[in-house]
Parts: structure tokens; C-alpha cells; sequence
């Protein structure tokens, strides 16, 4: 009879072939390090990942495409070596932040307050978004931080140290979070300005603050649907503004003669 390797398991697929899975225990934890065609490439991924356990040498520096397991798995192992805490997504804590790995070259970083988030979501990526899997739908990670999807980046908002793979709230400015408005910068200082779109883009108007311009497209909203436009909206939600200091505001500002007078 032959004899097993250490942390190999046989398994059969649907059509009869059989195939290899690798695992380890760890501080009473059992992880699965993957499915191989061979007993001994299986076995050799567990004595890799023995080593990455034990091995307090070993760095993701080390890793190489000449490696037995992925480098995503390298990820979540040597945090559970060094932090003490297994994650099956690729997590790397740091001391004030944490890394998300997608690659050996793509690093993201958060705070440790989206680290249970991340930690039972997957991040994918396309093109420059990055996007999460939630309840069936893909959602993009920007929505987290009140960024729209069309979201312009400069524009919209900016990561003051340059770094676009830093997530951490401190390094994201925002500058347009409501719906139709956009930021621009004048010789006479800093002005919103307030678009929608029927058949094209039409502009509201332009106000002193983001929250008079967001106000102004609720506005354009409102006179839009009396006029017979069908279309759904979104109309911007202001938070901390008591009912009767938005009305005042609403009534006090003027709109686009071509929103007043449109007609379907």
C-alpha cells in the first residue's frame, strides 16, 4: 500500500479522474493550500507552506513565479504567521494600515476600519476600477467613500499623496458629492456648477457653495417634472440642513431660464 504524504489528500472529480489537495494545520487552524494534478507537487506545496509558517526569513520579497503556491496564498500566511490572524482574502496587516494584495505588484492600502469588510469580500479589478462582489452585485469600492462611478479623479476628488492605490480615508479628498454638481476653480476663487441632463447637458446655473448648487439641481428636478419629464432623477439628500433652512435656500435661488421655460 502506498504510502500518504503529509498533508495530502486525494479526491475524485465528476468524470472519475483524480486529482491532489494540499492542506496544513497551523495553530489549530486548517488551511487549504490548493489542488494539484500530482501527489508530489501537492506535497510540495505543503512543505512550502511549512516553511512560510515557520520560517521567519521569508518575506513576500521571496516569492518568485518559480513558487509552488500562489502568491495571494503567500499573502495569507505570512499574516497569519506574523499577525497572528488568518484571512482567506490577501491581507497584509501593517502597523497602522493594512495592504490588500491583487498581485506581487498591485498593493492597495486601507485603514483598519474597512478591515473586517475586506477581509469576507474579494476586490476585483477592471481597467483602473476595483469593484467588490456584494449581495450579487458588483459594486465598486469608490462608493464607500461617497464617489460616484462616473466619478472623475482631479475633478471629482483626488488622493493628496499622489498614491491612487492608497485608500485610506486621510488621503482621499472629495470635492463633488452631489449629483450634478462639479467643483471649478476661478481667478476669483472656487464656485460650483450645476448640470443635468434631459437630451443633452444643461447647466442650472453656477452658486458659491456645493450645497446651493445641489439644492439648484433638486430645484431643476422639481420644475423639470412639472413640465411633463418622465426621467428618474436623483435627487441630492443634504444632510444636516433642518427642513426650513433648505426651503429658504430652495426659494432664494435662481435656475436657467432654459430649465424654466422647457418644454417637453
Amino acid at each position: 500500500m502506498e504510502k500518504r504524504l503529509p498533508g495530502v489528500f486525494t479526491a475524485q472529480k465528476k468524470d472519475g479522474s483524480i486529482y491532489y489537495r494540499s492542506s496544513i494545520t497551523h495553530k489549530r487552524k486548517h488551511i487549504s493550500l490548493g489542488s494539484y494534478p500530482s501527489a508530489h507537487m501537492a506535497y510540495a506545496a505543503y512543505l512550502e507552506g511549512s516553511s512560510l509558517l515557520s520560517d521567519l526569513t521569508l518575506s513576500l520579497s521571496d516569492y518568485s513565479e518559480h513558487r509552488i503556491l500562489p502568491f495571494l496564498k503567500w499573502v495569507c500566511l505570512l499574516n497569519f504567521r506574523d499577525n497572528q490572524i488568518y484571512f482567506s482574502t490577501p491581507i497584509y496587516m501593517r502597523k497602522n494600515y493594512f495592504e490588500y494584495h491583487l498581485s506581487s505588484r498591485e498593493v492597495l492600502k486601507f485603514d483598519f476600519d474597512d478591515l473586517f469588510y475586506y477581509s469576507s469580500h474579494k476586490i476585483m479589478k477592471r481597467g483602473r476600477h476595483f469593484f467588490v462582489s456584494d449581495y450579487g452585485m458588483q459594486v465598486n469600492i469608490m462608493n464607500r467613500y461617497g464617489i460616484k462611478n462616473y466619478a472623475v479623479q482631479e475633478k471629482d476628488y483626488r488622493f493628496v499623496n499622489g498614491d491612487n492605490m492608497d485608500f485610506r480615508y486621510e488621503n482621499i479628498e472629495i470635492f463633488n458629492v452631489y449629483h450634478g454638481v462639479s467643483r471649478k476653480e476661478t481667478a476669483n476663487g472656487i464656485c460650483y456648477i450645476s448640470r443635468i441632463h434631459i437630451n443633452g447637458n444643461y447647466t442650472i446655473g453656477t452658486y458659491k457653495t456645493d450645497i446651493e448648487a445641489a439644492i439648484a439641481y433638486n430645484k431643476a428636478i422639481d420644475i423639470l417634472k412639472k413640465a411633463g419629464i418622465s426621467k428618474n432623477f436623483s435627487p441630492n439628500y443634504i444632510e444636516n440642513l433642518s427642513p426650513s433652512a433648505y426651503a429658504d435656500i430652495y426659494s432664494k435661488l435662481s435656475v436657467s431660464s432654459k430649465i424654466e421655460h422647457y418644454k417637453v
